[in-house]
Formats: structure tokens, sequence, C-alpha cells
């Protein structure tokens, strides 16, 4: 089991600490903001009020010992640079930090991020996609090029095996899995049967998708 080291229990961060928490993994919760502290003691292993600009007491945590650093501050981002500087020098595996701007993720990624999440970009990009058609339920982009979609199944597919639309000789469009009345099966072969009541996850270039499925 991974051990995490989240500092910054924000909005962002409290959402990270819950998450974490259904996933079963061992958090060590940090915010110089008692308040905040309190409000997750229920979702993590254990909780330090501290400053993490301050290298002795982020030492005192063990930085070493966490699988993964967390640096999810977001209203101060001097110190969400400092702190992610410190935790590579005092010997993180990994820091992956939070950035609100293009700017950020650059300087982060040069002073101690191995990787940097940017919610909002994320959350942008995934409205956008989203708002392009009806027929798209959810959205992952892996890079420039490559995505997951979920997508409602188009009535000329309805009653028709993958075998028979053959998606992936004709566009290159891998499917991973179907969802039916909120489950989701990756239980699928040549002969497996798609209908308009379920919906169906694939993987393939964005352009080969939307030129698919007509979006």
């Amino acid at each position: 089991m991974k051990t995490i080291l989240l500092i910054g229990l924000g909005r962002f961060g409290r959402h990270i600490a819950m998450k974490l928490n259904d996933l079963n993994y061992q958090v060590m919760a940090v915010d110089s903001d008692e308040e905040r502290v309190n409000s997750v003691l229920s979702f993590v292993t254990n909780a330090q009020i501290g400053d993490s600009t301050n290298e002795e007491f982020l030492s005192s945590l063990g930085i070493g010992n966490f699988d993964v650093c967390i640096v999810a501050i977001g209203d101060d981002f001097q110190s969400s640079l400092e702190t992610a500087s410190l935790l590579k020098e005092l010997g993180a595996k990994k820091v992956i930090a939070r950035a609100s701007r293009g700017v950020q993720e650059k300087f982060l990624l040069r002073n101690g991020a191995d990787e940097v999440v940017y919610p909002e970009k994320q959350l942008a990009a995934w409205t956008a996609a989203r708002c392009t058609s009806e027929h798209i339920l959810d959205y992952i982009e892996l890079d420039a090029d490559y995505s997951i979609f979920e997508l409602t199944i188009p009535d000329n597919w309805n009653g028709k095996t993958i075998v028979q639309l053959d998606i992936r000789k004709k566009y290159g469009i891998n499917i991973l899995g179907l969802r039916e009345k909120g489950e989701l099966t990756m239980d699928i072969n040549p002969d497996t049967v798609l209908s308009k009541d379920k919906s169906i996850l694939v993987l393939g270039k964005q352009k080969a998708v939307q030129k698919c499925f007509h979006i």
C-alpha cells in the first residue's frame, strides 16, 4: 500500500484526501491552518499543522518514507514552489504539484516537481469536449493525440457485434469496455453485441473518434 504526503488542504486538497481514503491509501495531511487540518481528520491516517516552507518541519515528517508527495497548495504559489523544492532536497521519491497557470507549471517542473496537475486546464478541456456533442458522456485526454471517450452507442450500431463494426481496422479505435445501468464491464470480445441501453468506452486519436462517431 502506498503512503502519501498531502500538503495543502483547501478544497482541492480536501477532495484528494477523500478520494485517497476511498482507495484505502495511508495519508499524512499537512496544512498551516488548524481548521483545514481538522476538517480532513476522518479521511487521513495522520495530520500535522505546520509550515511546509520550513525545512526543519518538513524534515521531521520523514519525507523519504513516503511513496508520493502531493503539493496541493492553491492560494500561495511562492509557498507551493518552495515546498516542492524542499521536498526534493529532502529526498522525496516523487513530487506532484498543483499549478493554476501555465507559467507556474513550468517553474514547478524546474524546481522539484516530477509531475504537475493543472485542474483548471484539465477541467476546461473536459468541459469543452463534453459540449461538442450530446453523444460524449465522459472524456480523458491522454496526450495531444490520444484520448479515452465514453459515448452513447449510435442508432445504426444497435444489435451489431464488435467484429461486425470493425472500428479498430477502419479507424484505429480500440473498444475498452461497456457501461450498462452504471456498471462498467471490460469483459468484451469480438462477438459482444452492442445495444442502445449501453454506453461504450473507446481509446483512439481524437480526430478518428470524431470521424467515427460523427462528432
